[in-house]
């Protein structure tokens, strides 16, 4: 019960990303072309947008893009985009006393720095624990992966066919991997496979 409750609340919050993305891929479109409308004021610096409008604009526009992409790859990355594309643009378009600036530049720096030093490749994958006898059109359906099986096959059949493809010894922590998704064994009883996990990449 609670897997089949964590796959329904995985596809409610996917549902509401995609929803969230979609309303603010919008108001960017809408206020994007109101910019290039409005493209022939420029040169008026008395009328919106002068050039610190402009600037200013195109980069909440950019902040917007990138918090689409944060919303839907899930990645570290995107996170380090937006805030990289924040500070800069209090850096530009801020006209504090030079400490700001100084903080604003060192800022992006640390960013650099922890990107280059501290970033790792995360392992982005959801991982779910089912009982090896669970049948693997069952766990296709949960998950929309695409566990290869013939008629009634069961995730220890599955499992144990491709240790023997492989050579693989059974043993807790023995894993198989597919195109985007794997079977790792979690649990024994017994010496026989009791628990199997299913590690399906969220890319």
């Amino acid at each position: 019960m609670k897997k089949y409750l964590n796959a329904a609340l995985h596809k409610l919050t996917v549902l509401l990303e995609f929803i969230i993305s979609f309303v603010l891929a919008a108001g960017i479109i809408i206020l994007l072309v109101q910019l290039i409308l409005s493209m022939p004021n420029v040169p008026d610096l008395n009328i919106y947008p002068n050039y610190e409008d402009l600037v200013e604009t195109c980069f909440n526009l950019i902040i917007g893009v990138e918090l689409i992409r944060m919303l839907y790859q899930h990645k570290p990355s995107t996170v380090f985009e937006v805030l990289l594309f924040a500070i800069a643009r209090q850096v530009i378009m801020a006209h504090n006393n030079p400490v700001s600036s100084l903080i604003g530049v060192i800022s992006i720096a640390l960013l650099f720095a922890t990107r280059k030093f501290l970033f790792i490749e995360f392992d982005e994958s959801e991982k779910i624990i089912f009982r090896a006898t669970t049948k693997a059109r069952i766990v296709n359906s949960i998950l929309h992966v695409h566990i290869p099986y013939e008629d009634e096959q069961t995730l220890y059949d599955v499992i144990t066919k491709r240790f023997e493809q492989e050579k693989t010894e059974i043993g807790v922590g023995a894993s198989t991997f597919f195109d985007n998704f794997g079977l790792r064994v979690a649990k024994m009883h017994n010496g026989k496979i009791s628990r199997i996990e299913v590690i399906r990449s969220i890319h």
